[in-house]
């Protein structure tokens, strides 16, 4: 309803999509029920989930994203540490098993995650761009993903896509739902110094000294959680 391109290139897109669904099925990810061809394009049905995007933009966009009373990012960002370490867990564990099934995670973002307020729950959604591992950035600069959780690579045409970018998407989140996302500094950061340092590894500018994969950040991260 809001795609401003060609219609037959959204429907191809989700087509292509759909598999992605089952192949990374998993309780942290919402839940494909059906897919079906329909008279003017395609369908695909998911099990309802009762969460708010942390990025709705087509409500809160800008600023008030961040300090209107009734956006969800804002209302998430008041929630205590816990409950937001309790979706970073939920977020990090689905990726791990994204990363066991050989994908990297393309163009995720605060956009891709859904929270239940009511509840405390959070799940992933538009899981769309993401890849079998390893590849490569095809598209340069206007690669898949947002800036604020976009790598370095993921602005080089030619550059690798692959575990180590996964690191710095999940280093880039905690900053966003626990820090000042693009602001680093350790001012803008509401949880304890271990955790920071970790993060900071994870979105090191340098590839290499980032952790390997995702498994080895987790592994650092719940190391100094408590």
């Amino acid at each position: 309803m809001e795609f401003f391109g060609s219609p037959r290139d959204a429907i191809s897109r989700l087509k292509v999509t759909v598999p992605l669904y089952k192949t990374l099925e998993h309780p942290n990810l919402i839940s494909l029920i059906d897919h079906f061809e329909t008279n003017d394009g395609y369908a695909a049905i998911f099990e309802w989930f009762n969460g708010e995007c942390l990025h709705s933009h087509w409500l809160f966009a800008l600023q008030p994203k961040h300090s209107h009373p009734e956006s969800p990012f804002y209302r998430f960002k008041q929630l205590s540490i816990e409950k937001r370490l309790q979706s970073l867990d939920t977020i990090y564990e689905f990726h791990k098993y994204v990363e066991s099934k050989g994908y990297v995670a393309v163009d995720f973002y605060d956009g891709s995650i859904l929270y239940d307020f009511s509840k405390d729950l959070t799940r992933i959604c538009d899981i769309d761009f993401y890849r079998l591992a390893p590849s490569v950035n095809d598209m340069g600069e206007n690669f898949w993903g947002a800036r604020r959780s976009k790598s370095p690579e993921e602005f080089i045409l030619g550059a690798p896509i692959d575990a180590r970018t996964n690191v710095f998407t999940m280093g880039a989140i905690a900053f966003g739902l626990l820090g000042g996302e693009m602001d680093h500094s350790f001012s803008k950061w509401e949880a304890n110094r271990s955790l920071y340092e970790v993060a900071l590894r994870a979105v090191s500018k340098d590839r290499e000294q980032r952790y390997k994969t995702i498994n080895d950040f987790i592994n650092a991260w719940n190391s100094v959680k408590n």
